[in-house]
């Protein structure tokens, strides 16, 4: 079978980068060049190939058959090049084993344990990173990922079950109607609009459900983008916001909040996950101590 020289690596990123944005402009900015440039990179694939990758969808841009083909390919080999990279740039020192976490978990939960952890696993050397914006299939750039969630899992993914998620409505003993509140049953919460965040937008319903009540009588307040602003606000006084119990503990034991109804499992749970094939030896002394410590 003849094999044919491939194109230019530029070429083949120009493509990958419009292809994931289904747009040309979008896949300039990304990679700090002209629109013109990018627009002739494809061309030339598209030459070379004697076929089209993009048809015209409105003011964007589709993939043919034959561009999702080369798009997928593209992007699996650029994202084995990131990761081998990544990991060469690591050699040479004892290498540490990058876990990416949410921010908010990173800084409620992670960080107050590092010490911890440094002691009973001295052999683990974490370097954290936070993430906000989720996790790809590949988990780019990571050993592992700690996080909350819940089935079905990516199928890429080896995914190490730690502990039951529960949570919980919280407030502040200066909320405004924390005296009516503290005592009241969880249906009290029927007359309030509550905080929420857009990271977990189906929190409070799983949870009102937990507590047999309609999803419907929900009342919505203030959102957040992300979950330590909204456990700000619950402990200014703004109002009630709903948290995982452990992201929330330290909170309750100084006073800052106060959990009046306590804590439910709603089908989520705290998970490590690693891609399918990492054989990391020091994912399993981790994982043990992790599930120590959610205990």
């Amino acid at each position: 079978m003849t094999r044919h020289a491939l194109p230019s690596l530029n070429a083949l990123r120009a493509f990958e980068a419009a292809a994931r944005r289904g747009s040309v402009s979008q896949a300039a900015a990304e990679l700090h060049v002209t629109h013109g440039a990018v627009s002739r990179h494809i061309r030339a694939l598209e030459d070379d190939l004697g076929r089209p990758l993009f048809i015209r969808d409105g003011r964007g841009l589709a993939l043919t058959a034959d561009g999702v083909r080369l798009r997928d390919a593209a992007s699996d080999a650029f994202g084995r090049l990131q990761d081998a990279y990544t990991r060469l740039r690591r050699d040479g020192t004892p290498a540490a084993l990058v876990l990416g976490c949410p921010g908010s978990l990173l800084a409620r939960w992670v960080i107050p344990r590092l010490e911890r952890l440094g002691s009973e696993l001295p052999l683990v050397k974490l370097h954290l990173s936070a993430q906000e914006s989720g996790f790809d299939l590949r988990l780019g750039g990571l050993d592992a990922a700690l996080l909350l969630g819940e089935a079905p899992w990516p199928e890429e993914w080896r995914v190490h079950s730690l502990a039951p998620e529960r949570i919980g409505p919280v407030l502040s003993p200066r909320h405004a109607a924390f005296a009516r509140l503290q005592h009241a049953p969880a249906a009290g919460l029927i007359e309030e609009a509550v905080l929420h965040t857009t990271s977990r937008p189906q929190a409070w319903s799983r949870w009102f459900a937990s507590q047999h009540m309609e999803a419907g009588q929900l009342r919505l307040g203030t959102g957040f983008d992300h979950l330590t602003y909204l456990l700000e606000a619950a402990a200014a006084g703004l109002g009630v916001a709903i948290a995982p119990e452990e992201l929330v503990s330290a909170d309750i034991a100084a006073g800052r909040l106060v959990a009046p109804w306590g804590f439910a499992e709603t089908g989520g749970e705290w998970a490590l996950c690693t891609t399918q094939g990492n054989r990391d030896a020091r994912i399993a002394p981790l994982v043990d101590w992790l599930k120590r410590e959610l205990a």
